[in-house]
């Protein structure tokens, strides 16, 4: 039979990535979580997860007794605000993390809003430079692009072109520009994070219809001034100082305003669409789900095209 603490041990296992990072949300070590869980697995006569190389993988089995603790334990953690009649069922600890510059100009708001709807759900926003890397424990990690070679699952919520552009007195010295490749020529600002490659851009080049006219152009452009932080890079743009690549989510109320101008607007960058990641697809809890759904409701539409 299984007790309160193995729940709670399959709900830990159900969140993370590998039984390190369960031992840390349960204040065990590795080993101690270990044991249990092969005891759990003896009470049960299941194999309910297996070791792999990104940590720890469940089996269906596994999946299944995750998703039933995780109910369980939500009834179990409501039943104060069901039994004193409070209409918000939803308590608990959401851990939510979001890169800084989109953390507080949405997902702040969005906390906000959601923690009025669900005055019972504590919810801890942690922003930071690189989501993935503090991502440990959390229960849902918001992202700007497509993740790659992540475990973590990705949940559409907007989409969000990558723009090239300057400001206005930049923009009309480059409006000769034909093809990519004659931008080296010029100064480019550059953001630093993720360890990435963020001097080398991809275009291509789409018609009305959106069908591509071209192969895909990949250019490696000079840069005098980076910075890890995205808003001093735009705003390095706008007082002429160079081009720079930003987010729709970050430049398009000051293209709007005409502070920053496209540059050469018939070449496209790689889309970097806003995603909700989840350490798995199977087993959401309450406040997962209820983050998802106010999230999506929040970004549709997306805020920078109304």
């Amino acid at each position: 039979m299984l007790q309160l603490e193995d729940m709670q041990l399959l709900r830990a296992l159900g969140v993370s990535q590998s039984l390190a990072a369960a031992a840390r949300l349960l204040d065990l070590t590795p080993p101690a979580v270990t044991v249990r869980l092969q005891r759990i697995e003896e009470r049960m006569g299941l194999r309910l997860a297996t070791r792999a190389a990104r940590g720890i993988s469940l089996t269906d089995e596994g999946q299944r007794l995750v998703q039933e603790a995780i109910d369980i334990l939500e009834r179990i953690e409501s039943i104060p605000s069901r039994v004193s009649g409070e209409s918000s069922g939803v308590s608990g600890h959401l851990r939510v993390v979001a890169p800084f510059g989109f953390g507080r100009e949405y997902i702040g708001p969005l906390v906000r809003d959601l923690h009025r709807s669900h005055p019972n759900l504590a919810i801890s926003l942690i922003l930071v430079e690189s989501p993935l890397a503090a991502a440990s424990g959390a229960d849902a990690v918001v992202s700007i692009g497509h993740v790659k070679g992540s475990s973590w699952v990705g949940h559409f919520l907007a989409p969000n072109d990558r723009i090239l552009c300057a400001s206005p007195a930049l923009a009309r010295s480059l409006s000769k520009l034909k093809h990519p490749s004659e931008l080296t020529r010029h100064d480019y600002l550059t953001l630093r994070e993720n360890d990435e490659d963020v001097t080398r851009l991809r275009f291509t080049q789409h018609d009305a219809a959106g069908k591509r006219l071209s192969k895909a152009v990949t250019v490696r452009l000079n840069s005098a001034l980076s910075s890890n932080d995205g808003t001093v890079v735009r705003d390095w743009a706008v007082n002429g100082l160079g081009v720079v690549a930003r987010s729709e989510w970050d430049c398009a109320r000051l293209i709007a305003e005409g502070k920053l101008v496209k540059v050469l607007p018939a070449w496209h960058l790689e889309p970097a669409p806003v995603m909700a990641l989840t350490p798995t697809r199977q087993g959401l809890t309450i406040r997962q789900r209820v983050f998802l759904e106010a999230a999506k409701q929040a970004f549709s539409p997306a805020p920078w095209r109304r």
